[in-house]
């Protein structure tokens, strides 16, 4: 559901930022067809609303050192608050673990994990992974070539403000 409504510059800005989050205010503006101090206003309120959780540097992960990525599949042994909340807070305090996912199908949880090589993904799930609360199962998925990573969000699917019912804008 959404939170917010989107009128299509506020569609406009998202998409200029999720290609360009460096983009200065200046320039954003220009792109979207607004004067700054308006187009400032807009931005603002999107983060207010926490339709902009934030600004990131996208890394090259073979450029940093982790040439690795394992999607990995936990199935957890039982399902009651205290162990799935152990589970989270644990998962979320691993840096290798770049995304958690509550599943449905034979694994509970999908976690997207990198490491430098598969010498450091070994150390990482016997030292690290099968000692996480709750874990019965554990299956690893290698990535042998990224096809796609870190696509922005499509927003073709917000709804089109409408128009006056009397024509005027």
């Amino acid at each position: 559901m959404l939170s917010m409504k989107f009128d299509a510059i506020d569609r406009r800005i998202l998409a200029a930022l999720q290609r360009d989050a460096r983009l200065t205010n200046v320039e954003l503006a220009e792109e979207v067809g607004l004067s700054p101090s308006p187009c400032l206003r807009r931005v603002r309120l999107l983060e207010e609303a926490g339709v902009i959780a934030g600004y990131h540097a996208s890394l090259d992960r073979k450029a940093v050192g982790l040439g690795l990525t394992v999607f990995v599949g936990i199935k957890v042994e039982r399902h009651h608050d205290r162990e799935a909340t152990a589970f989270r807070e644990a998962v979320k305090a691993l840096p290798e673990v770049v995304s958690c996912h509550l599943v449905s199908g034979e694994s509970d949880f999908l976690l997207q994990v990198v490491v430098p090589e598969l010498a450091g993904y070994e150390k990482f799930l016997l030292g690290t992974l099968l000692k996480l609360p709750g874990v019965a199962d554990i299956r690893s998925n290698f990535a042998i070539q990224t096809v796609k990573a870190g696509g922005v969000l499509p927003l073709d699917h917000l709804p089109a403000p409408h128009p006056p019912a009397d024509g005027k804008t």
